[in-house]
């Protein structure tokens, strides 16, 4: 394995390269780090240009010639390549965060990993990925006494149903519970009982929901939920800014929200 080594003292901030930094997203960072004593925006990329950022923005991230200590990314799937290419040659640690990748795109990330730390998650909110563990170890105790839906609510602009989340979710049960269970989208064209190894998915879109997600268990008498509601997209910005400080010197691998977690609990 690769250690990951920054050059830093240690009340030196950690300089962030941001990838998709003029999106709503990398904004978003870009505020958060302005906040923090420890981050440092030192430059980024974007295919848009912004005279009056307060770092040099590049259109091609290969041509960054400043130091960072990691690679934040919230752009487009197709700049992936370019984004592996500058951490091996830098030999630095990537959050990516762009979702939509194809499977193509993560097995050149799980390639990657063998030679730089790189870390994904389906999404980058500490409290969704906390939802999911506390999901699977519901699963684990209640299953298959207890029914298993989860339903997700989104604003009317999302184009895509159930949710990247939701789907997240119904894998990390489905995989507690040795894939058992079948997914279910859609009872209007079926008549006849619930099966018992069903997973409901269930899809609200309206307003400016920014994104609900609760995964509920139905039993005999009673009924339990775990729910997570995002009230505004900076949940997922603090993520990534917390995977980028857990991340600044790890060994080469592929690393998760749910590596993050088991630090912050072994605190």
């Amino acid at each position: 394995m690769t250690q990951i080594k920054r050059d830093l003292t240690s009340n030196q901030k950690l300089r962030i390269f941001l990838s998709g930094c003029l999106g709503r997203m990398g904004k978003v960072i870009a505020g958060i780090a302005a906040e923090s004593a420890d981050l440092e925006i030192v430059a980024g990329s974007d295919l848009k240009s912004d005279p009056s950022s307060l770092f040099p923005v590049f259109a091609n991230p290969l041509d960054c010639d400043i130091e960072f200590d990691v690679l934040i990314d919230f752009s487009n799937p197709a700049v992936l390549p370019s984004l592996l290419q500058l951490l091996k040659r830098e030999k630095k640690p990537g959050i990516i965060c762009t979702t939509g990748l194809d499977a193509a795109q993560i097995d050149m990330i799980k390639t990657a990993s063998a030679e730089i730390p790189l870390f994904r998650s389906a999404n980058m909110s500490l409290g969704i990925n906390l939802l999911s563990k506390l999901a699977r170890d519901a699963a684990a105790l209640l299953y298959p006494d207890f029914d298993i839906e989860i339903i997700e609510a989104h604003h009317n602009q999302k184009i895509d149903a159930p949710s990247g989340t939701a789907l997240l979710l119904a894998d990390a049960v489905n995989d507690q519970l040795d894939g058992a269970l079948e997914y279910v989208y859609d009872r209007s064209q079926v008549r006849r009982k619930r099966a018992g190894n069903e997973l409901g998915m269930h899809a609200i879109r309206g307003g400016t929901i920014v994104g609900e997600h609760t995964v509920l268990f139905a039993g005999s008498d009673e009924v339990i939920e775990l729910k997570h509601t995002a009230q505004s997209r900076a949940v997922f910005a603090r993520g990534a800014v917390a995977a980028a400080r857990f991340m600044a010197d790890r060994q080469s691998g592929l690393y998760s929200m749910d590596d993050v977690l088991a630090a912050k609990f072994s605190k």
